[in-house]
This record gives structure tokens, C-alpha cells and sequence, in this order.
């Protein structure tokens, strides 16, 4: 097979994605008004991994575009309630089809793990005419962040099967994160007037 190819229309979409989220953030900043994203990156995922996922999912490799992460971006935000007005935002786009939300935030996962995804079909011109993408776009915030990119990396580090005594210290620390959140979600307010204060000057 050959990956390049085939991976070439899912790098186009991270990168399109990615310039046009960025630009709703600018906007924002233009307006001297909080803007509801941190920060975004991107990724295509990586051909081992959709070797394995392929296989867990029983899809077959020429049907590997049900496969719905394979283009991912990540829109990081400040306060939870960051997440829905960004996933508003991108209900109300033009440019891309919304085809499933996932939201892991009202129900987190049994690990603790919590963010927003948003499943989209987004159209590319690629050299062979226009191609209809599928890309994952995760909201959730810093501290969401930072505890679903550790469990990530000791997933990968223990092949999914994380020892019991650290899974127990992963969800006491989703806890953690999900009080900071809502601690800062009370200061929201106030953290916003001082960001405008800044901009202004």
C-alpha cells in the first residue's frame, strides 16, 4: 500500500482545519474579547496505529476510511464552558459536515477521561478532484489536557493494560482535574476581565 498517498487528503484536512480554527481564535483577539481557544494541534495518525485499530475494528485496509481519527485536531480552551461555544462555532460552519458528537464531558469514560469530539466530513481538492474526508476534532480543556496525554502515554507505554494502582491514581486525578475546572469556572468572570485589561493596552 501505498500510505503516502492514501495519508496525503488526511494531512491537507489537519492542516486546513487547524489554519481555520486558528483564525476564529485571531478574530477573537482582533475584538479584544476572550477567546474560547488556547491553543490547537494536529495530527495524522500514525500507520502502525491504524494497522492496529483496523484490525481491532475488523475494517479491511481498502475500507480504511470508516476509520474516523485518522485526521485529528485537538482545540484546547480555557474554561469548560469554552468547550460549547467553540462546538457551537463549529455546528454554524458552512465549510464541514457535522456526522457524530461524542460528549465525554457530561459522561466522562470509566477511566476518567473527559473531552468533547466532534466527528466531521470535510471536503479536500485533492489532484484526483474533490475528496470527502472524515476527521476528529477534540475540544477539552488544559487540565483535561494534561491528564488525557499522560494516561495516553502510560496506555502506550503498558499496551492498554495500565497496573490497577495506577489506573486508581489516574481517576483520583481526573477528579483533581475536574475540580480545578470547575474552581476556575466560578473565576471565569474575573479571569476574563484581566485578559481584556491586558489586550487593551
Amino acid at each position: 500500500m501505498n500510505w503516502g498517498a492514501i495519508l496525503a487528503p488526511y494531512a491537507q484536512v489537519v492542516e486546513e482545519l487547524k489554519v481555520k480554527l486558528k483564525g476564529m481564535r485571531i478574530q477573537f483577539e482582533y475584538e479584544s474579547r476572550h477567546s474560547p481557544i488556547e491553543f490547537i494541534t494536529g495530527r495524522v495518525k500514525p500507520v502502525q496505529s491504524i494497522l492496529e485499530k483496523a484490525e481491532r475494528k475488523q475494517i479491511p485496509l481498502n475500507k480504511i476510511e470508516e476509520i474516523q481519527d485518522i485526521a485529528g485536531v485537538r482545540v484546547v480552551c480555557p474554561f469548560v464552558e469554552d468547550i460549547y461555544m467553540v462546538v457551537d462555532m463549529i455546528r454554524e460552519r458552512k465549510d464541514l459536515k457535522i456526522v457524530a458528537e461524542k460528549d465525554y464531558i457530561e459522561k466522562n469514560k470509566e477511566s476518567g477521561y473527559r473531552s468533547y469530539h466532534i466527528i466531521v466530513e470535510y471536503p479536500v481538492e485533492t489532484i484526483h478532484g474533490m475528496k470527502e474526508v472524515l476527521a476528529e476534532i477534540q475540544i477539552r480543556t488544559l487540565a483535561m489536557n494534561f491528564w488525557a496525554t499522560n494516561e495516553h502515554s502510560l496506555n502506550y507505554k503498558y499496551k492498554g493494560s495500565i497496573p490497577e494502582k495506577i489506573k486508581a491514581r489516574l481517576k483520583m486525578a481526573a477528579e483533581a482535574a475536574f475540580m480545578l475546572d470547575e474552581e476556575m469556572s466560578k473565576i471565569r468572570d474575573e479571569v476574563q476581565e484581566a485578559q481584556r485589561l491586558f489586550y487593551q493596552k
